[in-house]
């Protein structure tokens, strides 16, 4: 799959409303998805392995979305190759008490992934460009400074662009998510959480309200998205109305940026080798 029409690149105008939620680039049907996502999540394998044994990058995947974009199915199916050991996942809420007497970036930076692992952000710093504008009554629970409230949206683009410029000084390699569901496809996605009992406990009223702000979200992705994309962190546009392409495509686009890094197995030393022969040896004279 070529990529390249996912990203949002930060030098070209950029409309929201040019990428469409329900393409899925000549990839043909179902079968033919969960035939390319199964080589996906093998070779994803042997690279996250690879990289656990290299122990000097990091990965950090974002996913943000709408409701009901299938963040959740997305990650389970992207991942289902690669050794739990080697993945952390974090599923960002509401802001804790605890949490709230911090800078808004404290509790991401303490769950950056460590060297040789993936981490993984379902949600995350991005939500203070979204959820947060969309709300701007939530500034008032981070008990910022008046002087801090001037121009504070372009402060924060700023805060995180460098705060991701630092990530890559530090080879953190970050990879951003969008999963554009139409509003059409979230309709039709509620109504299935409604019609079956074992997904009732996915909804509740305020997806409902926070559909009715559907509008305003859009606006919020579409001015932070070019805003916050660069070649050191860019960010990718998932049509995700079929969910079997967006995990192909998220598959593909992970692959693709780790196998870029060259990862390889540690190099041993001829006098390590030396070590090993004596130590094998010992080992065939137990006998």
């Amino acid at each position: 799959m070529n990529i390249d029409h996912l990203i949002v690149d930060p030098d070209k105008k950029f409309r929201l409303k040019d990428f469409e939620p329900g393409e899925t680039r000549g990839l043909k049907d179902q079968e033919e998805a969960a035939e390319r996502l199964a080589k996906c999540n093998q070779r994803l394998g042997e690279l996250q392995e690879r990289l656990w044994a290299q122990d000097s990058w990091a990965v950090l995947l974002m996913f943000q979305a709408m409701d009901a974009a299938g963040k959740d199915g997305t990650i389970k199916s992207v991942m289902s190759g690669v050794n739990p050991q080697g993945c952390q996942v974090y599923s960002f809420k509401a802001p804790s008490a605890e949490e709230l007497d911090h800078d808004f970036m404290w509790r991401y930076m303490q769950r950056m992934p460590e060297r040789g692992r993936i981490g993984i952000f379902n949600r995350s710093y991005y939500e203070e460009l979204l959820v947060v504008r969309v709300h701007p009554e939530f500034l008032n629970s981070q008990k910022l400074p008046q002087t801090c409230l001037k121009n504070i949206w372009d402060r924060r683009f700023d805060d995180i662009n460098n705060i991701e410029s630092y990530l890559d000084h530090n080879g953190i390699v970050v990879l951003k998510f969008f999963l554009n569901v139409s509003k059409e496809e979230q309709h039709r996605r509620f109504l299935r959480r409604l019609d079956k009992p074992a997904k009732n406990w996915k909804f509740s009223d305020s997806d409902l309200k926070e559909r009715a702000l559907w509008d305003k979200y859009q606006e919020a992705f579409a001015d932070m998205l070019p805003r916050t994309s660069s070649k050191r962190a860019p960010w990718y546009v998932i049509p995700a109305d079929h969910k079997w392409y967006a995990r192909v495509a998220v598959a593909e686009v992970v692959v693709k940026r780790m196998e870029e890094l060259e990862l390889h197995f540690p190099e041993v030393s001829d006098q390590k080798k030396a070590t090993l022969q004596e130590l094998r040896k010992k080992l065939t004279e137990e006998k």
